[in-house]
């Protein structure tokens, strides 16, 4: 994901409700700028904010800084890891940024499913390919349980949000 607007950013956050105790899960191969404005939100808003850095490289640039700050907790995580589900954390908010090749989509979203909560949202950030999201991932999304999937496509230039729910008893 290539160097996003602030101002865009902000405006992509409103999608954040404003509740107390909220758990935001964030799947990230580099976008720093995304990456500060979900920890400015959740740093004021006293939000918990997992921030797992898809890779090592990117771990290694941002790990002194997000360490500093309490409601951040970043993890060096691989997306080949075997589940998701850890320490039993479910979060209202997954948002991913990272590239997720075409073959590991339909396992990625199996994997996420049980860490999102009940009636929580997907929130996928991917670069405007086309008709990519609706020929790749809406259907694998719908697949797997997620449902009220939508597309926001005029929000920010270059990329389509794709914004999904995990219905209780619905999917894997």
């Amino acid at each position: 994901m290539s160097s996003v607007e602030k101002n865009d950013l902000k405006s992509l956050l409103t999608l954040i409700a404003d509740r107390p105790s909220t758990r935001i899960v964030h799947f990230s191969d580099g976008e720093k700028n995304f990456c500060d404005a979900l920890l400015q939100l959740c740093h004021e808003k006293e939000y918990a904010y997992q921030l797992n850095a898809t890779t090592p490289l990117f771990y290694e640039t941002i790990k002194e800084e997000y360490n500093t700050f309490p409601s951040v907790h970043l993890i060096n995580f691989s997306l080949a890891r075997p589940k998701y589900f850890i320490q039993g954390k479910e979060y209202d908010y997954l948002f991913v940024t990272s590239h997720i090749e075409k073959e590991q989509r339909e396992d990625f979203l199996s994997k996420c499913y049980p860490i999102i909560k009940t009636a929580g949202n997907i929130i996928l950030v991917i670069p405007t390919k086309g008709k990519e999201a609706k020929k790749h991932w809406l259907p694998l999304l719908e697949a797997k349980g997620y449902v009220a999937s939508s597309i926001l496509d005029d929000w920010i230039d270059g990329y389509d949000i794709l914004i999904s729910k995990r219905m209780h008893g619905w999917g894997e």
